[in-house]
């Protein structure tokens, strides 16, 4: 244990998986193969297992550290262990496998890079096992192994392996899960846990530790934008007033302009302080103290974030939730809810469905019972400033609980979030993106991508594409230009019915005249985002995704824009994008923070 390099990249470990499956005895074997515990703690599990009569050392009772864990052979509570290789250093958490403790599990497996989970060669797939593969998806734990555990009582067999392999397989396919791997493993006698099985000539693949190892720096990926919650007003003397928190992500650096959540009052950071002084820097997960330019009214549960970068301030968002109390939820029932260093009033104001874990069918419901996991619609009693759980973890999960016992009752994760533009505030109509450029500029591929980052961010978002109208809507119409005219006057009334539900429309049409381009405008009015999506014919015409140019070239498409008729370069959009210097996710980044200007505009004046 001595000598390790603390500047090794750290890897956050959850096992999995039902009663008896063997967890902390893998556990146990990852410690003693690696050399990771003592020569006392060693000694005193012989002694242990001699008087329980144990034929064998029994590496488990390593993490069953509560008492009644030792007696009844089971895991209770989250066990946490440490260990490293010359590669990297490790936090394992031995989650409990008994259906009551599934909250427990939530517990450590919550800030997870890797989820190992176990399954009995002789018993297969449990209800447990995919109650925990469940979670895992949910919440979005970037890698899985799967571990069938005992093969020494299957006699190694190939045959019992691949059938459980594919039974994960099968239910794997209707979840969302990262990059899964497979090996068969014998806890108890070291089969492919540190060293490569010679029981095992079948399985080619790497054994556990070597699979640990190769898991990507920062398995999760945290986005930059900035989120610094404040927990406390520092105020040693009347000279100085400083907030303090944590970075949840993001960096921050002295003369940065923020804002304040929820009042949006312009800021600027005049001095920066961590753990060991002024620093002129910071990023995620540091603690920090910053000073700021002016005096403001800020506290704890308030939040300073980029003016351009803003989570969703809502009073209303849409939620998975694991609920862990015995009591059953209730709608309408007051519960506290705390995210970040926030703490308000909140309601559970409709329960959607719950999972059926088996099927992973949705089951409709008016409450949650233990251990069950639903859709639900939250409604605080003040805003708060939440991010998508897909998107940024740190700003997108919360607690509920109940106000009298101070226990708490579920853990949840932000599904979409209902921006407001002020307390009460009724919602907005939505902009619509309207793309215009030639046929294999890039338009529908970037609109796919603006919609997924818009998507992520927590905001609704529509997709309309000219050949989609075509072959439903528009299907009477041809190519004249008249037909043209009202291909695209359809489109715009569609796309502003869209956008008054709330939906941001995004929008790939050719549009290839400024007339036309007037009237599109003229239909949506001010939330119209015009966007021309610049490439040179040449370009197109060598990308020719649907072999178009090549028909019109060869004179089986009369009415061709580029070749046969006319495009207009347009001449007032609000940005161009050109795809032939730009990437798609760059251009779809710049479209999102036009976006997002133009909301914050709104919102300040």
């Amino acid at each position: 244990m001595d000598g390790i390099d603390n500047d090794l990249r750290i890897v956050r470990i959850s096992t999995a998986g039902s009663v008896d499956d063997g967890k902390s005895t893998l556990i146990g074997r990852l410690l003693y193969d690696t050399k990771s515990i003592f020569e006392d703690q060693y000694e005193a599990l012989e002694r242990i297992s001699l008087h329980r009569g144990e034929a064998e050392v029994n590496l488990a009772l390593l993490t069953d550290g509560l008492r009644a864990e030792r007696e009844q052979g089971i895991t209770i509570d989250v066990a946490y262990r440490f260990f490293a290789t010359p590669k990297c250093r490790f936090i394992i958490a031995d989650t409990p496998g008994h259906q009551q403790y599934t909250r427990n599990m939530i517990t450590g497996a919550s800030n997870a890079d890797v989820a190992v989970v176990l399954i009995d060669a002789l018993n297969g797939m449990t209800d447990q096992s995919k109650r925990h593969s469940f979670i895992a998806s949910l919440l979005r734990i970037p890698h899985l192994i799967l571990i069938v555990n005992k093969m020494d009582l299957v006699d190694y067999r190939q045959e019992r392996f691949r059938e459980i392999e594919q039974q994960f397989q099968d239910y794997a396919s209707k979840l969302t899960l990262g990059g899964i791997s497979f090996i068969p493993v014998s806890a108890l006698v070291g089969d492919n846990v540190v060293d490569q099985s010679e029981r095992m000539p079948w399985y080619r693949g790497k054994p556990l530790l070597e699979s640990l190892e190769q898991i990507g720096e920062g398995g999760r990926q945290t986005p930059p934008d900035l989120r610094l919650p404040i927990q406390y007003v520092i105020r040693p003397d009347r000279n100085f007033r400083g907030f303090s928190g944590q970075l949840a992500s993001g960096s921050v650096r002295v003369g940065d302009d923020l804002i304040v959540l929820p009042s949006r009052t312009p800021v600027s950071v005049r001095q920066l302080y961590d753990l060991d002084g002024e620093v002129s820097e910071a990023s995620q997960r540091e603690n920090v103290v910053v000073t700021l330019d002016r005096e403001v009214d800020l506290s704890r549960g308030e939040m300073l974030v980029r003016p351009r970068n803003v989570p969703t301030v809502t009073e209303t968002f849409e939620a998975h939730l694991c609920w862990m109390s015995d009591e059953p939820s209730m709608t309408g029932k007051s519960y506290l809810i705390r995210h970040t260093t926030r703490e308000v009033s909140a309601t559970i104001s409709e329960v959607v469905y719950r999972f059926d874990v088996e099927t992973l069918h949705r089951i409709d419901t008016t409450s949650l019972g233990l251990n069950d996991i639903g859709r639900v619609v939250v409604t605080t009693g003040r805003p708060v400033f939440v991010d998508t759980f897909e998107h940024n973890r740190n700003t997108g999960c919360f607690v509920l609980v109940d106000p009298v016992s101070n226990n708490v009752v579920a853990a949840g994760m932000v599904l979409r979030t209902v921006p407001q533009t002020g307390d009460h505030a009724p919602n907005r109509a939505a902009e619509v993106v309207w793309m215009t450029g030639l046929s294999g500029a890039g338009k529908s591929t970037l609109a796919d991508a603006v919609v997924e980052q818009l998507r992520l961010q927590g905001i609704q978002a529509a997709r309309l594409d000219g050949d989609d109208l075509r072959l439903g809507l528009n299907s009477d119409l041809g190519f004249s230009d008249e037909a043209r005219t009202e291909n695209l006057r359809r489109a715009a009334h569609v796309a502003k019915l869209f956008a008054n539900l709330g939906n941001v429309t995004v929008c790939s049409f050719i549009t290839p005249s400024n007339a036309d381009r007037r009237r599109v405008r003229e239909i949506l009015g001010p939330q119209c985002i015009e966007v021309y999506v610049k490439t040179s014919l040449a370009e197109c015409e060598s990308r020719d995704p649907k072999g178009l140019y090549k028909r019109a070239r060869s004179g089986e498409i009369k009415e061709f824009t580029g070749i046969t008729s006319a495009f207009e370069e347009p001449d007032q959009p609000d940005i161009v994008i050109e795809t032939e210097t730009v990437t798609i996710e760059e251009g779809a980044r710049l479209l999102t923070q036009l976006l997002f200007r133009r909301r914050l505009g709104d919102r300040t004046g």
